[in-house]
């Protein structure tokens, strides 16, 4: 009567949430945590996000609770691709966006929209987000897991020998979850030439899907979008991160309008979004999103907090990759065995993330979305982290 295998998903929870609500209950006897597991962004949306939100709200419009157009306004549209344009040199037009609930959806209908034979598979450029081989799968395709290197970079060399004639798109995620790492412009160059050389083997369309939330959260480096550099490419977006607004579940899936078959790619998506139940993100997210489609987010804090940690980290012996972008640093397992680090640092109070899930073993994912006073007060936590884990 039950799908055995959804029960199980349904029943499984990630580490992620795991250590979430062992913290609830940890704060409910009244003991010490120091909650870094959970990536959800602490700072305040740019202001314009509650004005507008305020403004929308009170207006009275008799529209304002309607369906939209199921990609979305078209006004909403104009305004990312407008914004996308200016700051990337693209050429993207409201026909080339459709408006999702977050991320997700937007990378769960790319990979409906591409699967043709129940042989193609979806390759995953390691660390990655654990959600990519579920997502892969459900749409009928097999994920291809290609390991990183030790310093958590991309290896080509390995990617290089993943792709073959069953192979139908790369997924590439930079800035990384769960490393924090943004790919610089010779290590961009190096993928789009592996993509460019092995599209050409193929002789046909080799797409490159990227997941962009992080996008704008970088730190000395500049902030870039993924389609300005290679033609086939599917962008999804969500502003979770860049306004501060994961629980509204709102993004975007963009087709690069220089794509092979651009326009047939667009509307398979909207085809696939229609059949998974996914028409009509939030209408008035969408307006807010429309106005404040070229504003920022407040990344001093972030900033402050990386420095902060990844001083003090170093400083106490851990060897940590030090993060250029989004908000979370890989601390290195001494042993190799991360999840011994994460259940004695849970012992402490410290929720850590074992990045085994991540395609990161040997790795802790730490969070650093929270006030500057918890990482302060966790170090003294952390010094004991390290004495018990080098007895």
């Amino acid at each position: 009567m039950i799908n055995q295998e959804l029960l199980k998903i349904g029943k499984g929870r990630t580490v992620i949430r795991r250590l979430f609500e062992y913290g609830k209950e940890r704060r409910k006897a009244g003991e010490p945590v120091y909650d870094f597991s959970l990536g959800n962004p602490n700072v305040q949306p740019p202001a314009c996000v509650n004005e507008a939100l305020a403004r929308i709200a009170t207006e009275h419009r008799d529209s304002l609770h309607e369906y939209t157009l199921g990609p979305g306004y078209e006004s909403t549209r104009q305004a990312v691709a407008d914004d996308l344009n200016r700051r990337f040199g693209l050429e993207l037009g409201y026909a080339n966006i459709f408006m999702t609930c977050g991320a997700s959806p937007g990378l769960r209908a790319a990979f409906e929209a591409l699967r043709e034979r129940k042989e193609d598979e979806i390759v995953i450029l390691s660390p990655y987000f654990p959600e990519y081989p579920l997502f892969i799968n459900n749409a009928g395709a097999t994920p291809i897991i290609v390991p990183c290197k030790d310093d958590l970079t991309p290896d080509f060399d390995a990617l290089k020998k993943a792709i073959n004639e069953n192979t139908k798109a790369v997924i590439v995620n930079s800035p990384n979850n769960p490393s924090g790492i943004v790919y610089d412009e010779k290590t961009r160059k190096q993928l789009v030439a592996v993509l460019e050389e092995k599209q050409a083997e193929l002789g046909r369309p080799l797409v490159m899907i990227t997941d962009e939330p992080y996008r704008e959260l970088v730190y000395d480096v500049p902030d870039h979008c993924f389609m300005a550099d290679y033609d086939n490419t599917i962008l999804c977006y969500s502003y979770s991160k860049s306004l501060s607004l994961p629980g509204e579940r709102i993004g975007y899936v963009a087709v690069n309008p220089k794509m092979q078959n651009a326009e047939d790619m667009y509307w398979a998506l909207s085809g696939a979004i229609r059949m998974l139940g996914y028409v009509c993100a939030p209408a008035i997210f969408q307006k807010v999103v429309e106005e404040c489609a070229s504003a920022r987010p407040n990344i001093e804090q972030y900033s402050k907090n990386r420095n902060l940690l990844h001083g003090e980290l170093t400083r106490i012996g851990f060897e940590c990759v030090k993060p250029d972008g989004a908000f979370y640093l890989c601390l290195k397992a001494k042993d190799g065995n991360s999840v011994r680090v994460s259940d004695v640092a849970k012992k402490l109070g410290i929720l850590i993330v074992p990045c085994d899930e991540f395609g990161a073993k040997g790795f802790v994912r730490i969070a650093y979305c929270v006030k500057e006073e918890t990482i302060k007060e966790s170090i003294p936590a952390f010094e004991k982290l390290y004495e018990l884990l080098n007895e």
